[in-house]
C-alpha cells in the first residue's frame, strides 16, 4: 500500500522532500536554543520534544507532530522556546524557504498544522494545564 502526497500527514510529506534532513538526539540534548535564527521546521519520527519558554512554560511534541514552523512565521525570525530531546528523538528538518514551497504545493498542509494546534489546546484545557 503507498501513501499518496494529498493524503500524507505533514511528517510524511516532510521525510518526503529532497532536502529534508534526518537527525537523531540522545535524551537531554538540546536541538535549540531561544534566540537563535529560525533557520528550519521539525517533524518528530520518534520520541518527545520538550519546548521551554522564558517563563518556565513546557510544551511537548509526540512522534508525527511538527514544530517550530510558528517561528518561521515570525518576522524576528528567531526560536522563541528552548528545544530538549526528553527521549532519544528521531526528527526530520526542513529549512524554512523548502518548508514555506512545500506549503505552497501542498496548502492542505497548513490545514493539518492548525488543527494539530487546536487538538493541543483541546487537551490542554482539557487536562486544567492552561488558563484563559
Amino acid at each position: 500500500m503507498s501513501i499518496t502526497l494529498s493524503l500524507a500527514s505533514p511528517v510524511e510529506l516532510i521525510a518526503a522532500q529532497v532536502d529534508c534532513e534526518r537527525l537523531a538526539f540522545p535524551t537531554g540534548a538540546e536541538i535549540f536554543s531561544c534566540g537563535q535564527r529560525a533557520t528550519a521546521i521539525f517533524g518528530v519520527r520518534q520520541g518527545l520534544v520538550e519546548l521551554i519558554d522564558n517563563g518556565g512554560n513546557r510544551l511537548c511534541y509526540r512522534t508525527g507532530e511538527v514544530f517550530s514552523y510558528q517561528d518561521i512565521a515570525w518576522r524576528e525570525g528567531r526560536y522563541r522556546n528552548d528545544a530538549v530531546a526528553r527521549t532519544p528523538v528521531e526528527l526530520l528538518k526542513l529549512g524554512r524557504l523548502h518548508f514555506l514551497n512545500l506549503l505552497h504545493n501542498h496548502p492542505t498542509m497548513a490545514v493539518m498544522l492548525i488543527s494539530q494546534q487546536h487538538e493541543r489546546m483541546r487537551e490542554q484545557r482539557n487536562s486544567g494545564t492552561i488558563c484563559y
